[in-house]
């Protein structure tokens, strides 16, 4: 059979699509690229060097930060997968009004700025005389994370079948059993998307963490932000962060698909 020639389109899509990758992609290899530049110069290569990456793990309050983002960020992706997960099931249960008003309510904080989110929970914390610190910056960050993880899981739920778990529960399973065994597996793939969403929100956030933080408490955006002049040492710190995205996402979706070659030749 001939291969049927591309169009004036087909080749115009493949350029559109080219465009766009680099324009998301180049700016990170540009970043990579001059993490491992000899000079200070963010526009003339001078050579190898990991000058950066050595002022970066020397230097205690970046440090510090990215070991205040990371803790906050699992801590939160932690909590708010749970509390999500468990609140989007209850939903789907639910009857249609409940479940309609409350998906109206968590479609708030989304819809809304950061900026007022983050007055809000300042203010709240003061009224309450909970002092700012490492706690209320975690417990912000929890607040603003559930409802992405809900509004992940929730589409989900909706295409299961509900004759599954009513079947398990009659076949002698309980309650806990029919929710381990049953639903939770077949939403799994919702669960990650929404826990890996989760943790990205929260370690890129910069203006919730900004108003709910304790003094002495930065996380990366805040030590960027309060930067005086550019560190090139910034450069290996977003490398670094770069590469172990990159080793996650590559886990995820590499993991799941080896465990399902393994049970189909089982199976075989």
């Amino acid at each position: 059979m001939e291969k049927k020639k591309k169009s004036f389109w087909d080749h115009l899509a493949s350029c559109y699509l080219l465009i766009i990758l680099l324009f998301v992609y180049l700016p990170i290899g540009y970043v990579v690229l001059f993490s491992f530049n000899e000079s200070k110069s963010l526009t003339n290569f001078s050579g190898f060097s990991l000058r950066w990456y050595e002022n970066m793990f020397q230097d205690r309050t970046m440090i510090q930060s990215i070991w205040y983002t990371v803790i906050v960020a699992v801590i939160a992706t932690v909590v708010s997968t749970v509390v999500g997960t468990i609140t989007a099931i209850g939903l789907s249960k639910s009857k249609r009004v409940v479940r309609t008003i409350v998906l109206e309510i968590n479609n708030l904080p989304v819809m809304n700025p950061d900026v007022v989110t983050a007055i809000g929970l300042m203010l709240l914390f003061i009224s309450v005389k909970f002092q700012l610190s490492l706690t209320t910056l975690i417990l912000s960050h929890i607040s603003f994370c559930i409802p992405y993880v809900i509004l992940t899981i929730m589409p989900k739920l909706r295409q299961l079948d509900d004759n599954v778990a009513e079947a398990a529960l009659d076949l002698g399973a309980t309650p806990w059993q029919a929710l381990v065994k049953v639903i939770i597996p077949q939403i799994y793939p919702a669960i990650l998307s929404g826990a890996l969403i989760a943790f990205s929100m929260s370690f890129d956030d910069f203006v919730i963490s900004f108003f709910t933080a304790g003094v002495g408490i930065n996380n990366i955006s805040m030590y960027v932000y309060s930067m005086k002049r550019y560190n090139p040492s910034v450069n290996a710190m977003s490398t670094l962060i770069v590469v172990v995205v990159t080793l996650i996402l590559v886990a995820v979706n590499v993991i799941p698909r080896i465990k399902d070659k393994k049970a189909n030749k089982e199976e075989d």
